[in-house]
């Protein structure tokens, strides 16, 4: 049986350890050659979400924080909480600006997505995903595709696959 937070010594309540204020987030930096750097935090695990993923991030004048890609599985949403970019999303692109909601459901490469900050001030949204146990992304721009699950994250140029029975029979 699990104990309840004050059992456990927590001494906040549970309605309070499903709220936080994204003044109260902890960022941390990531950055990866001279294209990618965000400041973030994933609130989901924070919070004790289940089947939901949930991040702020925070992305500095001329960085993207990943790579433009595609889910098989996972649904992702964004909300535009400050400053302007762009999104590219599949072959076309548009501005962004904050409050705009964006929506990135499953599929190839017509519906990989991208934001960019291409303006001169920090772009910050909230991301929400669909938690998949199991994950396959396309990456369009670096021609990659990558598996993701328990124990999983295996990335491959895209075609360059063995045959299913290689090595079986």
């Amino acid at each position: 049986m699990s104990k309840s937070p004050q059992q456990a010594g927590d001494p906040r309540r549970v309605i309070d350890q499903r709220v936080v204020n994204i003044d109260e987030l902890a960022l941390e930096h990531h950055a990866k050659g001279d294209k990618f750097e965000c400041n973030a935090a994933r609130i989901g695990p924070l919070l004790g979400a289940k089947d939901l993923g949930y991040s702020y991030d925070v992305v500095p004048p001329g960085k993207r924080s990943c790579p433009f890609h595609s889910h098989s599985a996972e649904e992702e949403m964004f909300f535009i909480v400050k400053g302007e970019g762009l999104l590219r999303y599949g072959s076309e692109t548009r501005r962004l600006r904050a409050g705009d909601f964006v929506c990135c459901p499953v599929g190839g490469p017509e519906t990989a997505h991208q934001i960019v900050n291409d303006s001169n001030a920090d772009l910050a949204y909230v991301s929400v995903s669909t938690m998949m146990p199991a994950e396959v992304c396309l990456y369009p721009d670096s021609n990659k595709v990558g598996a993701y699950g328990e124990g999983v994250r295996h990335m491959t140029p895209a075609g360059s696959g063995v045959d299913y029975w290689k090595d079986e029979a």
